[in-house]
C-alpha cells in the first residue's frame, strides 16, 4: 500500500470538516511514501508522525465544538471515541515507534493503525453528525431481539461496507466455510456486564472491503491488512453498540485474533446468545456475541498496543501453518446410516467428514460448511439426488461444488441417467473401500489441475 485515495463518499457536507479530512489523508500519504523510501530520515518521520499527531488532535477539537453548536444528540459518545484515540492509541503507538527506533515495520503498524481508524470513524461517526447515519434502535420486545440484530447488522453492512448481506443461519456454531479471519472483543459494561464478541470475515470478503476503502488491490492477507481489520472490526462493534443498546456493550477490555482451531474450540467452550451467518455476495461473514468468556483458548494472545507487531505476525505464522495442515472437507448425503458410517469410516483419517441425512439437511450443510466435494445418494425419499444436485446448480454461491453421486446402480441405462446430470463422476455402492478411496484420493490429488 502506498497511497489512499480521497473520494466523494467521506464528504459529510461540513466544510471545514471535509477540509480537515482532507489534509489528514494527504498527511498520512505523505508518511506513505517516505515510508517506502530506503533512505527514509529519522528525524523526518518523527516529525511526519508528530505533525499527524497534532492535526488530528486539533481537528478533534474543532469536530467537537461544531458538535455542541449543533446540539448533536450523541456528542458525549463521539467524544470518548476521540478521547480513546487521542490518549491511549495515539501515545501508544509513538511509543512503539521509539522503541523499534522508527524501524519500517513499526511505521506500517503505526500508518495501518491510523489509516483504519480514521477511515471506519469518518464513514460512520462522522456521517451520523449531520443525519446520515441511520436512526438508533428503540426497545425492541425479546422475542424479536435476534430478526431485530439481522436487521441492523444487514443495515451496517449496506451502510459501511455497500453490500448487500443475507442472513443464512442463527446458529453458526463455527463452520469452516473457507479461509477466515476471526476477531474476538471482550467489553466489560458500567455495572460489571460482560459481552464477548466475535466476527469472522471469509479472507476474500475482508480483501475486498478493505482494498476498496484504501483502493487497493489486496491478494493476501498480511499485517497491514490485519491492522486495517482490527479498527474496521472495531467501528463495526461501535455501531452496533449505538444501533442495539440491548447488548450492552461499554469498554473494550481485551482483543485477539483466533486461528480456525482456536475459534472452534471457543465455541465448544462457550453457548452463544446470538450466532448468525451472512452472506454477502462478495463472501460469508458471522456474528456471535455471548455473556461467557473463552479468553483463555490456549494460544489466542490478547493484542495490546505492545505486543501488536508481534501478536500479529505470530498469528499469521500459526494461521498459515494451521491451513496448510486442514484436512479436505467432504460431505457424504445418504439415508442410510450405515452407508454414512461406512463413509466416515473409510475417509475420517484422511479428510474432514460431515454427514446429513436428507437432501435438505444437505443443502443447509453445504451452505454453512463448504465442502470440497460432496457425495451424494441418488436414490433418497422425498427429495432425491436428481432434485438436490438441480438445487446446489441453481445456487450461485454453491453451484461450482464438486458432486459424485453414490448409486446402488450399476446397469448401463441407470449410470446414463445419473451421467446426464452432469455431476463431476460417480461411485457404485458395491466398489470395495479401497477402490472407492483411491477414487477420492485421485481426486483431491488432481483437483485443479
Amino acid at each position: 500500500m502506498n497511497h489512499i485515495e480521497w473520494d466523494d463518499s467521506y464528504e459529510i457536507g461540513v466544510d471545514f470538516i471535509d477540509k480537515e479530512h482532507r489534509l489528514l489523508f494527504s498527511r498520512m500519504n505523505k508518511l506513505l511514501k517516505l515510508s517506502e523510501t530506503e533512505e527514509k530520515s529519522e528525524w523526518a518521520c518523527r516529525e511526519g508522525v508528530k505533525y499527524l499527531k497534532n492535526h488530528t488532535v486539533e481537528h478533534f477539537e474543532h469536530e467537537e465544538a461544531y458538535m455542541l453548536s449543533t446540539r448533536y444528540s450523541d456528542f458525549e459518545i463521539h467524544r470518548r471515541l476521540h478521547d480513546d484515540f487521542r490518549h491511549k492509541t495515539l501515545p501508544a503507538l509513538e511509543a512503539e515507534l521509539e522503541r523499534n527506533f522508527y524501524s519500517t515495520e513499526s511505521i506500517r503498524h503505526f500508518l495501518g493503525v491510523c489509516i483504519g481508524w480514521v477511515v471506519a470513524h469518518t464513514k460512520t461517526e462522522d456521517l451520523a453528525i449531520v443525519g446520515k447515519g441511520t436512526s438508533k434502535w428503540k426497545m425492541i420486545p425479546q422475542e424479536e431481539e435476534k430478526n431485530a440484530l439481522k436487521m441492523m447488522i444487514t443495515r451496517l453492512v449496506q451502510e459501511l461496507f455497500h453490500l448487500n448481506a443475507k442472513a443464512i443461519s442463527d446458529q453458526y456454531a463455527g463452520e469452516d466455510f473457507g479461509k477466515m479471519v476471526s476477531n474476538r472483543f471482550l467489553y466489560r459494561g458500567e455495572k460489571g456486564e460482560k459481552w464477548e464478541v466475535t466476527l469472522v470475515f471469509e479472507e476474500r470478503l475482508l480483501l475486498k472491503v478493505i482494498g476498496e476503502i484504501l483502493n487497493e488491490k489486496y491478494t493476501r492477507v498480511d499485517d497491514m491488512v490485519l491492522n486495517v481489520n482490527r479498527y474496521i472490526t472495531r467501528q463495526f462493534l461501535e455501531k452496533v453498540r449505538e444501533y442495539f443498546p440491548k447488548l450492552d456493550l461499554w469498554e473494550l477490555e481485551k482483543e485477539s485474533l483466533l486461528t480456525y482451531e482456536q475459534l472452534s474450540k471457543s465455541y465448544e467452550r462457550t453457548p452463544q446468545n446470538y450466532s448468525l451467518l451472512f452472506d454477502t455476495g462478495e463472501g460469508y461473514f458471522a456474528f456471535s456475541a455471548s455473556t461467557g468468556d473463552s479468553s483463555q483458548v490456549k494460544g489466542a494472545t490478547a493484542i495490546n498496543h505492545d505486543n501488536a507487531m508481534n501478536t500479529i505476525r505470530e498469528y499469521l505464522v500459526m494461521e498459515n501453518a494451521e491451513q496448510a495442515a486442514r484436512k479436505p472437507k467432504i460431505l457424504v448425503v445418504d439415508d442410510s446410516d450405515f452407508m454414512r458410517t461406512r463413509m466416515v469410516k473409510l475417509l475420517e483419517s484422511d479428510y474432514d467428514v460431515i454427514e446429513a441425512d436428507s437432501s435438505i439437511a444437505a443443502i443447509k450443510k453445504i451452505v454453512v460448511n463448504r465442502p470440497g466435494l460432496v457425495l451424494l445418494d441418488y436414490e433418497m425419499p422425498v427429495c432425491d439426488g436428481r432434485q438436490a444436485l438441480e438445487m446446489i446448480r441453481s445456487e450461485k454461491d454453491i453451484a461450482s461444488i464438486p458432486v459424485f453421486f453414490l448409486t446402488g446402480r450399476g446397469d448401463r441405462e441407470s449410470v446414463k441417467n445419473v451421467m446426464a446430470l452432469k455431476p463431476e463422476g460417480y461411485l457404485l455402492k458395491t466398489m470395495t473401500d479401497d477402490v472407492i478411496k483411491k477414487f477420492i484420493d485421485d481426486f483431491f490429488a488432481n483437483k485443479g489441475k
